[in-house]
């Protein structure tokens, strides 16, 4: 296995991750007995924190899809190098920052630090186009 495509399967646990993060706390704060249920009535809003981990996990799952496609399009390509090995290394960590500080509700570093990840996924695909 490449590490590119460790990285991708450690980017999936981080995905995993982010799923149970905000709906373990949504439990917390529905009840077990609602979250169990059909959920035909409204349920109170979501805290702060858990609001923000729902946005977080939306966050990711928009550029997720393209990360995987263009890690999975190197691999078959045959496409390895200092790029894509950089390219998903920051995509990865700035993800896995990303997270606690959006749960913080910090800002301008969160954003910051969301540009780092994109900055990744575009060395990937930088990487594709110039091969």
């Amino acid at each position: 296995m490449t590490t590119e495509l460790a990285l991708l399967a450690w980017t999936l646990v981080l995905a995993l991750v982010q799923i149970l993060l905000p709906s373990t706390l949504r439990t917390q704060e529905t009840g077990a007995q609602y979250n169990m249920s059909a959920r035909d009535g409204a349920a109170p809003p979501p805290r702060p924190v858990t609001a923000r981990l729902q946005r977080a996990q939306a966050n990711l799952f928009e550029t997720l899809p393209l990360f995987a496609a263009a890690v999975l399009i190197a691999h078959v390509s045959g496409t390895h190098g200092a790029l894509t090995l950089w390219g998903c290394w920051l995509y990865l960590v700035a993800r896995i920052v990303y997270v606690p500080l959006y749960a913080a509700g910090i800002p301008v570093l969160r954003t910051l630090v969301w540009l780092v990840s994109v900055t990744g996924l575009v060395l990937i695909l930088l990487a594709l186009l110039t091969a």
